[in-house]
């Protein structure tokens, strides 16, 4: 059977199938993740630097405000009125007013919240869209910067930045707080980017906020503060570059950061959003894809296990059946489950063990009665080559007038026939069968006196069951063909042995003439083949009940014996004697 079922070889090729599949489509996935994530951060920064270009333009618009005005009719005539006494005239209140109009106009064409001032050192006099009042040159002198001058100022509870910008004619004129004849200062604060961030935020961006290092924050109104300065802590941790995309790690969760720097203002355009956000529809794809992998796998499983349970289980079933009544088990039996295919066959194989059974049933049972019969014509041949011995000898006896062997030997064959005639019993004890052997050896040595005998057989066997006369003839071959024809022989040894392992020996010695090599081969040769007439029928007998009963590995074997006759044995294992002897059928199914 191979070591690796149906079952197991289609999980493993399926899933050998889903490895490659989910190997490319995670390649796939993290290529279309990076070129999303580039493409992203390249349009956020786009949009970015847009937003920041807006901004910038407003602030430029705003900064050309003041070149303008100062080419204004009335703003140069307004540079070059002296006052007396320090009020104005009609006139002059006019062109003030003029100014203050022109100032709101301008102040009105732009969508940002802005302050026009028009400084006048000759008249130490500021005109706003609402007032014209004195000033403080040396204050004004401290403010006048190149540039824009950004300064934190307060609005109540809000921090803001004001933004300011002044513009001085003529150029390059020394103290112009004092010496100048025209100064426009152009002013705004943090609120108006705010409004244009909080627009921004609205068009899709997570939380854009401006930074500069040296001043601080412009927030928009909804931002979430905390998590803004968490990423400025981390963003200050090395040099910031003017423009580029990020990925910042806060708390573990990634975050996308876009980063543009206005060169116009020194202030860095910021804008996070959570990469988690950002992949969420890939990451949904992700779940949906591995989801109907493990589904389709768990699909596969199952419909490899219906195949392993209809299919390979029920060949398995069979090939077991088969590999049983192989090695001749014909109880085995295969219980079908279902009705398909598989068990229409295992009912077939289950009908053609049944009959195979009965017919070896039926065999074996008239081998049992043949050999039965075989048996009782074997030992029915026993019987009367004994009983011819006998009759010969009384009728020696008879005419040598030993009368007294005479009647011994009538009342040993009454014994001899009261034991084989008794019962019909195929096995007898050893016990019984050696003290019938031992009144044999007393017949004999009525009639040799030189006879002698010993048996020396251990108890464990005496409860050993033999065939009937299955010692005796032995020692009727051992008294006729190796005592009687010689006269110097009168020796008869018994002996035996059983070990653990149930195998059983006896041997009949004598000290008589014995066999040279050939004669005990061809004796052994005679032993094997069918009886005839120039074959002893005593030897013959024994050697085929033994082999009939124990099987072909007992027998009889001759050998020289230490006496200097010859040796007879018998040899059979006890255990298949047993099992041989159980006489019952073949296995039946449970």
């Amino acid at each position: 059977m191979p070591r690796t079922n149906l079952f197991t070889k289609m999980i493993v090729i399926l899933i050998l199938m889903w490895i490659p599949v989910a190997f490319l489509y995670g390649y796939s996935n993290k290529t279309t993740t990076d070129v999303l994530r580039q493409e992203l951060g390249e349009s956020n920064r786009n949009q970015l630097v847009f937003f920041q270009n807006q901004v910038n333009t407003d602030i430029e618009l705003l900064a050309s405000w003041p070149n303008l005005l100062i080419h204004d009719p009335d703003i140069e005539s307004f540079r070059k009125l002296y006052v007396n006494g320090g009020y104005f005239d009609l006139d002059e209140i006019n062109l003030v007013k003029r100014i203050q109009n022109k100032l709101s106009i301008q102040e009105s064409s732009s969508n940002w919240t802005s302050r026009l001032h028009l400084y006048s050192p000759s008249l130490r006099r500021v005109v706003s869209e609402n007032d014209a009042a004195s000033y403080d040159p040396a204050r004004l002198q401290a403010e006048i910067k190149p540039g824009w001058q950004v300064t934190p100022a307060k609005d109540g509870n809000e921090d803001i930045f004001r933004f300011s910008w002044f513009t001085v004619a003529p150029y390059g004129v020394q103290n112009p707080s004092l010496n100048a004849e025209t100064i426009v200062e152009l002013e705004f604060d943090s609120r108006n980017i705010q409004n244009m961030l909080d627009k921004f935020k609205t068009d899709g961006r997570h939380d854009p906020f401006y930074y500069r290092a040296d001043m601080g924050v412009i927030y928009n109104r909804t931002s979430d503060r905390t998590l803004t300065d968490r990423l400025l802590g981390k963003l200050n941790a090395s040099p910031m570059p003017d423009s580029d995309n990020l990925t910042v790690r806060l708390e573990g969760e990634p975050y996308m950061v876009s980063i543009v720097l206005s060169k116009e203002t020194g202030w860095y355009l910021i804008d996070y959003m959570p990469m988690a956000d950002m992949l969420a529809p890939i990451k949904k794809s992700n779940l949906l894809f591995y989801s109907s992998i493990v589904t389709l796998l768990v699909m596969g499983s199952a419909a490899a296990y219906m195949l392993y349970v209809q299919i390979q289980i029920p060949i398995r079933q069979l090939i077991r059946g088969f590999q049983r009544l192989e090695s001749e088990d014909y109880a085995v039996r295969i219980r079908a489950k279902g009705r398909n295919e598989f068990s229409f066959l295992s009912d077939r194989f289950n009908r053609m063990v049944a009959q195979i059974q009965n017919l070896f049933e039926h065999v074996y049972l008239e081998q049992l009665h043949v050999k039965e019969a075989r048996l009782k014509q074997l030992q029915s041949q026993i019987n009367p080559h004994f009983f011819y011995n006998c009759l010969s000898f009384v009728t020696s006896m008879a005419k040598l007038g030993r009368m007294d062997a005479v009647v011994a030997m009538s009342h040993s064959l009454s014994r001899y026939y009261r034991y084989t005639t008794r019962q019909e019993r195929e096995l007898v004890p050893l016990r019984e069968e050696v003290e019938f052997v031992r009144h044999y050896l007393e017949i004999q040595k009525m009639r040799m006196n030189r006879l002698d005998y010993g048996i020396e057989l251990p108890e464990a066997m005496m409860d050993l069951y033999v065939p009937p006369l299955l010692l005796q003839p032995l020692v009727e071959n051992a008294v006729i063909h190796g005592i009687e024809p010689h006269a110097e022989a009168g020796s008869i040894v018994i002996t035996g042995s059983l070990n653990q392992d149930g195998d059983v020996v006896l041997t009949v010695e004598d000290n008589g003439g014995g066999l040279d090599e050939p004669g005990r081969q061809e004796l052994d040769r005679s032993l094997a083949e069918p009886m005839s007439e120039e074959t002893g029928c005593g030897l013959w007998n024994v050697n085929q009940r033994l082999q009939l009963r124990c099987g072909r590995e007992a027998g009889v074997r001759t050998e020289q014996s230490p006496l200097g006759g010859l040796a007879v044995t018998l040899q059979w294992n006890e255990q298949h004697h047993k099992e041989d002897q159980k006489d019952e059928p073949l296995r039946r199914p449970v």
